[in-house]
C-alpha cells in the first residue's frame, strides 16, 4: 500500500491437487482471516453438489466460531488448528506428564480427543490433541485440532497435518512463478498482478497434470519453465510453413511430439454434422 510501508500478503485456497481455487492481496497488517467470507463462500457455492465431498482445514488463524458455524451449516467436514489455552492444557494434563525410566531414541507419541466448549461458541465441539515428546527435549510437543469429523483421533491429525503440502505448493508458486513480486505503486495493480501469477500457476501446474509424459512426470513448474517454457528456439519461415528449431538439450523432439499430442488429445471430438 503507497505511503504506508505495509505490503501486501497473498492469501491463498487450494484443493488436494495444488490448484489454486482462490487467491486475494490482503494488506499486511490485518488478521490472515479477515474477509474469509468473500474469499471461501464463492468457493463452496462453486463446487456444492458437483462433488460428493468438500473439506476444509486451516491454521488456527481461522479458529474463529464464525467460520465453524457456517462450515457445519454447509455440511462441510474441517479440520482447524485451535490455539492452546489452560483449560484445554488441563484436559489433557495426564499425556503431558514426563515418561517414566529411561527415555527413548524414538518419538512418543500420543493422542487424545475429549468435548469442549469455548466461552465464544454457541455449542460443545470436539478437539483432538497430539501430544509428542521428542528425544532431548524437556517439554513435549502440545496442538490441537476443532473438527466435527468422526474419524479416529490420529487419522483427523493425519488429514490436518497435509497442510504441509499445501506449503510446499504455495513455496514452489513463490519459486517457480515468483508470485510474492508486488512492487506496483498501487494496491489494485498488485492485485491483477497477484491474479496474473495465480493464472500462469495453474496452466503450468494443468500442463504437468494432464500434458506430461511419464518420464517427466514428477517435474517441478521450475523445471517445466525452465526446460520447456523459457527455451530458445530459432524461427525459420518458408513459403507454406514456419518452423521452430529448438536444442534437443532440455527436451528431446520425441518427449515434445508426446507432449503436443497429449495436448492435442485434451480437445474435445468434433460435433457429429447433423442429417
Amino acid at each position: 500500500m503507497p505511503g504506508t510501508g505495509i505490503l501486501p500478503a497473498p492469501a491463498i485456497i487450494r484443493c488436494s491437487c495444488s490448484t489454486n481455487l482462490a487467491i486475494w492481496n490482503a494488506a499486511g497488517n490485518i488478521h490472515s482471516a479477515d474477509g474469509w467470507e468473500a474469499v471461501l463462500k464463492p468457493v463452496v457455492a462453486r463446487y456444492q453438489g458437483k462433488v460428493s465431498r468438500i473439506y476444509f482445514r486451516a491454521d488456527a488463524g481461522f479458529a474463529n466460531p464464525e467460520v465453524y458455524e457456517y462450515l457445519e451449516a454447509e455440511r462441510i467436514k474441517y479440520a482447524i488448528r485451535l490455539p492452546a489455552n489452560r483449560v484445554l492444557q488441563e484436559r489433557i494434563g495426564y499425556l503431558l506428564q514426563r515418561p517414566v525410566g529411561r527415555p527413548s531414541n524414538d518419538v512418543r507419541r500420543s493422542y487424545a480427543n475429549f468435548t469442549y466448549q469455548a466461552g465464544s461458541w454457541n455449542k460443545p465441539r470436539r478437539v483432538v490433541a497430539k501430544v509428542e515428546w521428542h528425544p532431548g527435549e524437556l517439554y513435549p510437543c502440545v496442538g490441537f485440532i476443532v473438527t466435527n469429523m468422526s474419524r479416529p483421533a490420529e487419522n483427523v491429525v493425519a488429514f490436518y497435518n497435509k497442510r504441509g503440502t499445501c506449503e510446499q505448493w504455495i513455496k514452489e508458486g513463490k519459486g517457480a512463478i515468483k508470485w510474492t513480486r508486488l512492487s506496483c505503486r498501487s494496491f489494485a495493480a498488485n492485485a491483477v498482478r497477484l491474479q496474473l501469477h495465480a493464472l500462469a500457476y495453474n496452466l503450468g501446474n494443468f500442463l504437468r497434470t494432464l500434458a506430461t509424459p511419464e518420464p517427466i512426470k514428477e517435474w517441478s513448474l521450475t523445471s517445466l519453465k525452465e526446460k520447456l517454457i523459457k527455451i530458445g528456439a530459432k524461427v525459420v519461415s518458408h513459403g507454406r510453413y514456419v518452423a521452430f528449431q529448438m536444442a534437443e538439450v532440455a527436451i528431446p523432439r520425441n518427449l515434445f511430439a508426446d507432449i503436443l499430442r497429449l495436448i492435442a488429445e485434451l480437445r474435445p471430438p468434433p460435433a457429429a454434422a447433423s442429417t
